[in-house]
């Protein structure tokens, strides 16, 4: 019973977050496109996915933060656009409507995750300390563990000298909140007298 319990409240987290994840996932991909071909296209996007959905469960931890993200927004992709050097869209035209849900402190989380496996190991360690829980052992394994398919499909997404200015952006937000969800676990000591 606790674990449906726990099952059902981590898919009403993840739904509260899934324009935000959806987007991210959308930019990071059109900014750092995959290799040619329809198989390279679907793991890239796999890949980038697991990482926005790490980033996103680690940055927005419990069911407020999801909602109060849902209720004001995330801020959109303009710097971000702006740093890689993306071509203009319009505001008021299609592209304008998903880019306004890309957070992007949750891309520049994503890019870190993707250009370093130690930090996307701990990433995906550390949300057994989020109310998102634990994934299932091989949920992240595109992310934690790709395989020579998943760096040849996505060899933009992977390099850390191009990614750099995105993962950058955030990193030590991000080395924060690994550092603060991993001492969470640790029982406190009496100190010393």
């Amino acid at each position: 019973m606790l674990t449906l319990i726990a099952y059902e409240e981590r898919r009403r987290l993840s739904l509260d977050l899934s324009s935000v994840i959806a987007a991210t996932t959308q930019w990071l991909i059109r900014a750092y496109p995959a290799a040619d071909g329809a198989m390279n296209a679907a793991l890239a996007e796999a890949q980038a996915r697991q990482a926005v959905t790490v980033a996103a469960w680690l940055r927005y931890t419990d069911p407020t933060d999801a909602s109060l993200v849902a209720l004001i927004g995330p801020g959109g992709s303009f710097r971000l656009d702006w740093l890689v050097d993306a071509e203009p869209y319009e505001i008021r035209g299609p592209d304008g409507v998903w880019r306004t849900c890309v957070d992007e402190v949750v891309a520049s989380w994503a890019a870190a995750l993707l250009t370093c496996s130690t930090l996307a190991s701990e990433g995906v360690a550390a949300l057994a300390e989020c109310e998102h829980g634990p994934g299932s052992p091989g949920e992240f394994r595109r992310l934690t563990a790709p395989d020579t398919h998943d760096r040849r499909a996505a060899p933009f997404l992977r390099h850390p000298d191009l990614m750099a200015c995105v993962a950058e952006l955030h990193r030590p937000q991000l080395l924060e909140r690994l550092g603060r969800l991993h001492s969470d676990d640790q029982t406190p000591t009496s100190a010393a007298s």
